[in-house]
């Protein structure tokens, strides 16, 4: 089992062994020239995180195919769960008596939980949105539900969140400017809810007790500018009255638009939120598509796609795209990547990696996870030192031809 690194190894503990509360703290230590990157460092209850920074998604409090020490090896530094999953099964209830998601999972390092907003958002036959919040049937028995904001952040203050999200409602694509416009209102009201349920749980709670260690609020806007910029400005102008906002994510993208067009909703909100709170993109995204979001100057990001992708064979690499089940490399001795350092491919060579996968043995899914979980670790790792040395323009023009495409 691989030792935690001294950045992620300082936990504040009580004598009763929880992780005590306590905001997060976020500081620029680079900022980039010639874009917006920026690197920095944010505090959590669970130690530090270097940024920019890539989240695995761990949606049932596991990221699928890898352990916890295989996670600690490859070096993340925090992981995602979910609040709509967490409290169906096994509940939140269960959690927090065993001591919040941290000690249920075995997991050292920050955690950051969604909200249960889009997971709510895709269930469109099952959900029905109201001003109170969203009433759903769960996708595993037809039991019948209410998310409300402050029943969401409730739910991850039980499961003792590093940093929590603010109930949003995921605006469906396309929308009009006028659903886009009360889809994002009856975000801002959502998140002034959730801002005043957190409080009103510090308040009562003990000062001992596993709870949330920061919320942040989410912009949405659909695919219309001006929407964004009036859900950014008003997100801040929460923040500047002191009612308890982070950070801030930048939600609904990656939903049906183009991906232009995903990049200039994410630069027109990035520009109106504060230098000295850490900004966070929901969802993205492909290899080619992390520094070009660090270039708007996001910090935060998370995908399911570096699990989900391996799962299926299909492989991320610096020279392209490789289809592990593709004939050719039924006799290819070389490993999956010659230019990657991760365990697999300094072991194991493509002919073998396609053997399993074939064969349908659970090692091979599990080895391509691992891989492309390190190529999108590795990579957020050379942003950050390229923007510490001043190189991340070539960096950013280097790197995004050469994954693109299917590899040799």
């Amino acid at each position: 089992m691989s030792e935690l690194s001294p950045l992620a190894s300082s936990p504040i503990e009580t004598s009763s062994g929880l992780t005590l509360p306590g905001q997060i703290k976020f500081s620029v230590t680079h900022q980039d020239t010639r874009t917006r990157a920026r690197r920095g460092l944010l505090q959590t209850p669970h130690g530090v995180v270097e940024t920019p920074v890539f989240m695995p998604v761990g949606t049932l409090a596991t990221v699928k195919g890898l352990t916890q020490a295989d996670l600690e090896g490859l070096g993340a530094q925090i992981i995602l769960g979910n609040t709509y999953h967490l409290f169906l099964r096994p509940g939140e209830e269960v959690i927090r008596e065993l001591g919040g998601l941290h000690r249920f999972m075995s997991w050292p390092r920050a955690i950051l939980t969604d909200s249960g907003g889009f997971q709510v958002y895709s269930l469109s036959h099952l959900r029905k949105v109201r001003e109170q919040g969203v009433e759903f049937r769960s996708h595993l028995n037809g039991s019948k539900h209410e998310l409300t904001p402050e029943r969401a952040v409730e739910i991850q203050w039980k499961l003792g969140s590093d940093v929590a999200m603010v109930l949003d409602e995921c605006t469906e694509f396309p929308a009009t400017e006028v659903v886009a416009r009360k889809s994002m209102e009856l975000t801002l009201r959502w998140a002034a809810r959730s801002q005043q349920a957190l409080q009103a749980l510090r308040l009562l709670s003990p000062p001992d007790a596993v709870q949330i260690g920061a919320l942040f609020g989410i912009v949405q806007g659909g695919t219309h500018p001006e929407l964004r910029r009036d859900c950014a400005r008003a997100l801040v102008q929460m923040e500047h009255e002191g009612k308890g906002l982070d950070g801030f994510a930048i939600g609904g993208l990656s939903v049906g638009e183009s991906r232009p067009i995903t990049y200039d909703l994410a630069a027109e909100a990035a520009q109106f939120l504060p230098h000295n709170k850490p900004r966070y993109v929901m969802g993205v995204g492909l290899p080619e598509e992390l520094p070009q979001y660090v270039a708007l100057g996001i910090d935060m990001m998370d995908c399911v796609l570096p699990t989900r992708n391996g799962r299926n064979g299909y492989l991320f690499t610096s020279q392209g795209r490789v289809h592990i089940r593709q004939a050719r490399f039924t006799r290819d001795p070389r490993p999956l990547d010659e230019s990657c350092a991760c365990l697999v491919c300094r072991r194991y060579s493509r002919a073998y990696l396609r053997h399993l996968f074939i064969s349908g043995e659970m090692l091979g899914r599990a080895l391509n996870s691992y891989h492309n979980l390190f190529f999108y670790l590795d990579t957020m790792r050379r942003i950050r030192e390229t923007i510490a040395s001043g190189e991340f323009d070539r960096f950013l023009s280097d790197f995004t031809p050469r994954v693109q495409g299917e590899a040799p």
